[in-house]
């Protein structure tokens, strides 16, 4: 399977600009680089921004479901790569007596430019808490001939205990050997060590994303299991984006790296899995971290040193 993450920097409300930033990145790849894609994903709240702090400062900004300027980006870009392609947006559904009912979304569209998945992001981080409703419950279904688990951002982790392990128990549940992930993943180190330098991916929260998984890891599947990190990069008023895309293949117990890109980089990350992995993720030997005391909404913290390694 051909895969594409469009890495880059969206800014709050500066949609035109956003989707003008997206274009340029996938301007620059080279025409036999994306021959063939099967698949092309971008990261959460891609054109809109993601640091919006309350439901009248994101209004301006809500799409009607599947039927904004994400969507028709999507069913451009799908015609255009002849592949399925994968973006968040933040959606208005309708109304909910005098509220509208918003959510965190999720669209798949194919080339056909049917819209073939579509997911609203369960569990919300307290900056979307503050517009967004919860989703019903993590996606599961099929792409092509591919058993798929979607999720956005912090659906992987957030406000239970560190072993309930919810998203990766989902996608054992489903038999999913393709997940999708769309994130606007962020980091809590000093942005200036952080982004001095930018084409390195960030180990840290890889490490945190397989630690993540390790059900999936654990239950030792011989059939691999392909989980697409499509994150953002850059900066919005205090918050520091990861960047750090990567696309992992999991099978008999091992973790594959099929390609990873910087955690400053605005970049198109292609990989083929029908081709060898690049490495292998081998996980540092710290502490799980403490559990979140239940119901507070904080960051997810850092699980000890930044490890994790690929060989």
């Amino acid at each position: 399977m051909k895969i594409g993450c469009l890495q880059f920097a969206p800014r709050v409300g500066e949609v035109a600009d956003n989707i003008a930033r997206a274009d340029a990145v996938l301007s620059r790849a080279k025409p036999e680089d994306v021959a063939g894609l099967d698949l092309l994903v971008l990261p959460e709240m891609a054109f809109s921004g993601y640091n919006f702090k309350s439901l009248q400062h994101i209004l301006p900004y809500l799409e009607p479901t599947a039927g904004g300027v994400s969507g028709r980006w999507a069913r451009d870009a799908a015609r255009r790569y002849g592949c399925a392609v994968a973006v968040g947006y933040p959606e208005m559904a309708g109304q909910s007596g005098s509220d509208p009912e918003c959510y965190n979304s999720l669209v798949v569209v194919k080339p056909d430019g049917d819209v073939v998945a579509h997911y609203r992001k369960s569990f919300l981080y307290y900056t979307d808490a503050t517009w967004a409703r919860e989703g019903q419950g993590f996606y599961g279904g099929t792409l092509d001939n591919h058993q798929v688990a979607m999720g956005i951002c912090m659906d992987i982790k957030f406000m239970a205990p560190w072993n309930a392990y919810e998203f990766a128990f989902h996608i054992l549940g489903v038999r999913a050997d393709l997940v999708i992930l769309s994130t606007a993943w962020q980091v809590l180190d000093e942005r200036t060590a952080f982004l001095s330098k930018p084409e390195l991916p960030d180990m840290g929260t890889i490490s945190y994303w397989v630690r993540r998984l390790e059900p999936v890891v654990s239950a030792g599947r011989s059939e691999e299991t392909i989980v697409v990190f499509a994150n953002r990069c850059g900066v919005e008023e205090e918050v520091t984006y990861a960047g750090s895309s990567t696309v992992l293949g999991i099978k008999d117990g091992v973790v594959s790296v099929y390609g990873c890109l910087g955690r400053g980089t605005e970049e198109l990350l292609i990989v083929d899995t029908d081709k060898p992995p690049f490495g292998t993720f081998v996980k540092s030997g710290e502490e799980e971290p403490a559990d979140e005391e239940p119901g507070v909404p904080v960051p997810v913290p850092d699980p000890g040193p930044r490890g994790g390694a690929i060989q």
